[in-house]
């Protein structure tokens, strides 16, 4: 029962495990404090509370995507029209992901993103979409069947890579890049075990290539033997012909 207004405090007080004893009894509940809602609310914004918020993202990845069937994330803009050519290759690689047995992973977004989940769907494959909180959010592409939201870019940039065996890139912009290059540093300072980085639209990706060879490498900023971490292709058998036999699938 509660106590009566007015009356004197208790001399020894339990919290848990605690004992407190004269001056140390502390007025109230822990019960109380927790569900009275007032005071201050800036707290939510300090970096400590955004260290549970971090946390609690790995555990519901891990948590989901822990029993997810071998993976490939797929890559690309989400700026690609539907009814361009590069949608339709997307569509093919999602469909003959999922055939070959492979959960199909995006960013959930629209465009090259949607058409690899709407392959995966359409071959009744596995079709995961891993979105993130930006200011112009879409929400998930209606073809994810598996979706998760994140708030943080390197918690998702995680599960990207740690389910999924290989890689598929579309043409794509900055996001596109970032995500590539983050999967080249990774294989090339084995922080991951090797797996196949398949650029798909050689016209697309030509440039890049060259920049490379007559640039960075040139220039000693990366080596030869750099350029066979990936691989650039226009035909959707020979990349999952990488894919799977690199994965051991």
């Amino acid at each position: 029962m509660s106590n009566p207004e007015g009356k004197r405090h208790p001399k020894e007080q339990r919290t848990g495990p605690v004992i407190r004893r004269r001056d140390q009894v502390q007025p109230g509940t822990s019960d109380q404090r927790l569900l009275d809602t007032e005071g201050p609310s800036g707290w939510v914004h300090t970096d400590p509370w955004r260290v549970l918020r971090i946390q609690s993202e790995f555990i519901e990845g891990f948590g989901t995507l822990a029993e997810l069937p071998p993976a490939i994330s797929v890559f690309g803009s989400a700026r690609t029209p539907v009814d361009s050519p590069e949608y339709a290759a997307g569509v093919e690689i999602g469909k003959a992901l999922a055939e070959a047995g492979f959960a199909v992973i995006t960013g959930g977004g629209p465009g090259a993103m949607q058409a690899a989940n709407q392959g995966a769907v359409e071959a009744n494959g596995t079709s995961v979409g891993l979105g993130i909180e930006l200011p112009f959010e879409q929400g998930l592409n209606p073809y994810v069947d598996l979706g998760l939201n994140f708030r943080y870019f390197f918690v998702r940039k995680t599960m990207f890579v740690k389910y999924a065996q290989g890689f598929v890139v579309l043409p794509g912009g900055l996001g596109t890049l970032d995500e590539l290059f983050e999967a080249l540093t990774l294989v090339q300072t084995t922080k991951v075990t090797r797996f196949p980085i398949v650029l798909f639209g050689t016209q697309y990706w030509s440039g890049l290539v060259d920049w490379l060879k007559n640039t960075v490498i040139a220039q000693g900023k990366a080596s030869e033997v750099d350029l066979l971490l990936f691989h650039v292709t226009d035909d959707v058998e020979e990349a999952i012909s990488l894919v799977t036999k690199e994965t051991g699938n």
